[in-house]
Parts: C-alpha cells; sequence; structure tokens
C-alpha cells in the first residue's frame, strides 16, 4: 500500500477524478483516524464541508485531508520525541516504561484508536489538530473517575449502545471513557449500518 504522502498527493490531484481523489483522503482516513474511521472521517467532512456531490466542491476534500495531515503531524513528532526519551532510557537500564498519565496509559481508546469514538455521529466538534494536540498534551491521574483527555475534564457520561457493545461516552464529545460486551441486537445493528451509509453518502 501507498504512504500517507502519496495518497495526499492524490487527493490534491486536480487531473484524477473527484471520486479518485475522494477514495485517496479515504485512504488517508484509514492511516490515521484519532477517533475510529468513522468518526473522523465524519469530523473531517463536517469541518471541511465535503459535499454529497463531491464535483460541486472538489477544494473540500483537499481542506480535508489539510486537517487530517497537520494532526497527523502532531502525533507524528510525539511518537518521535517518545522513541527518543525510550531509548535513552533503556540506554540508563529502565526497560519498562513508567505511566505518566499520558495517552499511552492503560486505558488508552477503546479499540486501538486514539480516542476512541464509537459513535460516528458524536465526535469532538473543534478541529481534529486542536483536540489531538490537547490529548497528547493531556495528564489524567488514575482514579479520579470518567475523565475525558479530549476535553481534559470530567463532564459526566452518557450510556451509548451500539448493538455489540455498551460504552460509556464523554457526554460533551462522544469519546469512549469505558465499555462492556453486550448482546447482538440485530436492530441496533441495522440502525447503526444505515446512519453510516448516510454519513458515508455526506447526508447526515
Amino acid at each position: 500500500m501507498s504512504g500517507f504522502a502519496t495518497h495526499r498527493q492524490r487527493v490534491h490531484d486536480t487531473g484524477l477524478s473527484v471520486r479518485a481523489r475522494h477514495a485517496s483522503l479515504r485512504t488517508c482516513v484509514v492511516m490515521f483516524a484519532p477517533y475510529g474511521f468513522r468518526a473522523t472521517y465524519h469530523q473531517l467532512c463536517r469541518s471541511a464541508g465535503v459535499p454529497a456531490r463531491l464535483e460541486t466542491d472538489p477544494g473540500a476534500l483537499v481542506r480535508a485531508v489539510e486537517e487530517l495531515r497537520t494532526a497527523r503531524a502532531l502525533w507524528l513528532a510525539d511518537e518521535a520525541a517518545y522513541i527518543a526519551r525510550r531509548r535513552r532510557e533503556k540506554a540508563s537500564g529502565r526497560r519498562e516504561a513508567r505511566a505518566d498519565g499520558s495517552w499511552r496509559d492503560v486505558g488508552r481508546g477503546s479499540g486501538g484508536s486514539f480516542v476512541h469514538c464509537p459513535d460516528p455521529g458524536f465526535h469532538p466538534t473543534d478541529p481534529l489538530p486542536v483536540v489531538v494536540e490537547r490529548v497528547l498534551a493531556s495528564t489524567l491521574v488514575p482514579g479520579e473517575g470518567p475523565q475525558c483527555r479530549a476535553c481534559v475534564g470530567d463532564n459526566g457520561v452518557v450510556r451509548w449502545f451500539s448493538g455489540r457493545e455498551v460504552f460509556e461516552l464523554c457526554r460533551v464529545c462522544g469519546v469512549a471513557l469505558d465499555s462492556r460486551d453486550a448482546e447482538p441486537d440485530p436492530v441496533v445493528l441495522q440502525a447503526g449500518r444505515e446512519r453510516w451509509a448516510r454519513i458515508w453518502g455526506r447526508t447526515l
């Protein structure tokens, strides 16, 4: 698979069809999806104003991929700093990374996401780079209640049922704070599929 930079260039390439450029945007989101693929895609479409009929505003695809690129650059810089620090710690004899309250500690987003938003339509409304920078700088103390890294605070929780899991979400921004398995519900699963079809088609 080509890298993020290659697909970003394709989004910018006006010689390609808008469908091909949109497909490259989708691939970029696959490669970096702080909220999970669906919620990140929805956030970018809303923030950049990506229309249902792509040909009416192809520049929206560029706005979306540039917002994603800026957020990813912040994350990559943080990763590079962390790797350098761990190398120094290992060289000094510290083999295990110590908990420091950062997003890397146990309890990071469900499903391996940066800050997982299981409901694709309920996620932070600030620009993606703003939220990513906030999460990178967050330091949460274990045992102090349901704290949200995206909001950096305790705003209370709301429960959300995906059809397979019950999530406790930040009441303000939809970031998952906890989850547990549940009995599958075909009605909820079908409703989720229909909602995702509207989000994917940029009609929601």
